[in-house]
This record gives structure tokens, sequence and C-alpha cells, in this order.
């Protein structure tokens, strides 16, 4: 596995979550399925936010040689935001181009920068790519929460192509 792979499996599960994201309303991505769980609008602005610190990570640790990122506090990044109070689109387009632009940037970094030392959170350090591609899964986790497991059969179907 090298970057570009990576950088082709976020492209691709953008793709395919596209068309599955907008078939959900508005209103039902505003409701969550039970209490104490994030809507499909906060999970995708949790997904928004993984963008974004991914996005620093990355970069950094290419540029600098080794990491040591901040971990985050998901529950209240996504309380502070209060994304359903927001159209569903918006948040499909802002998903959808932070991770359009990760594809790019994921294809700039130089296959030197693979074994680069990463420490997320004071937790034991991982590789550049083994963190980009957790990044992937990690995307593709959420969305299953998001579409069901439509997508992962989407995903296994295209995979298998």
């Amino acid at each position: 596995m090298d970057f570009a792979t990576v950088a082709n499996d976020l492209g691709e599960t953008i793709r395919l979550a596209g068309p599955m994201l907008r078939q959900v309303g508005n209103t039902e991505a505003s409701f969550a399925s039970a209490p104490g769980k994030w809507t499909k609008k906060e999970i995708l602005a949790h997904l928004i936010d993984s963008a974004s610190n991914n996005h620093q990570r990355f970069v950094r640790a290419a540029a600098q040689g080794s990491l040591e990122f901040p971990g985050y506090d998901q529950d209240a990044l996504v309380a502070v935001q209060k994304p359903n109070t927001v159209s569903w689109e918006l948040l499909i387009e802002f998903w959808s181009g932070y991770n359009r632009y990760l594809v790019h940037v994921l294809n700039q970094i130089p296959a030197s920068s693979a074994e680069v030392q990463c420490s997320i959170g004071g937790k034991a350090p991982v590789t550049l790519l083994w963190m980009a591609n957790d990044y992937v899964e990690h995307l593709k986790y959420h969305l299953n929460q998001i579409v069901g497991r439509q997508f992962e059969t989407q995903w296994s179907l295209a995979a298998s192509r």
C-alpha cells in the first residue's frame, strides 16, 4: 500500500457515498436513531472535524518528518458546532469538497514520508501511511452508520472490479 492507493480508496469512497448521502432527507438527517446517539448530521460533522484534523496531521507529519499532535474531544466539537441547525446539503458539500482536496493532498505526499512516526493524543506512534489508511477506514465506518450496510455493499462491489 502507498499514498496513491489510499488516495484512490478515499476518492472512490467519496464518489460512492455522495449519491447515497443525498438520498437522506434533511429532516431524517436531523433525528437520532436512539437517545444518546448522534444524528446523521452530527456524524457527518464529526467526519468534517476528522478531515480537518487529519489534513493538518498529514501535511505537518510530511513537512516535519515526525508528528506529535493532540487528540480531540469529538463530542464537545460536535456540540459546539450544532450541525443539526444547518442544511444537510451544506454538510454533504463541505464534507465532499474537503475530502476531494484530501485526495489531492495524499497524492502529493512523497513515498519517503510513509514511515514518518506520528503520535496522536499521547498514544503509541503509528506511521503516516497507517494513519492515512486508518482515516479512510474511519470514514467508511461512519458512512455506514449514516447510510447503513448499503454503502458497505456498494463499496465491496466497487472494490471487487
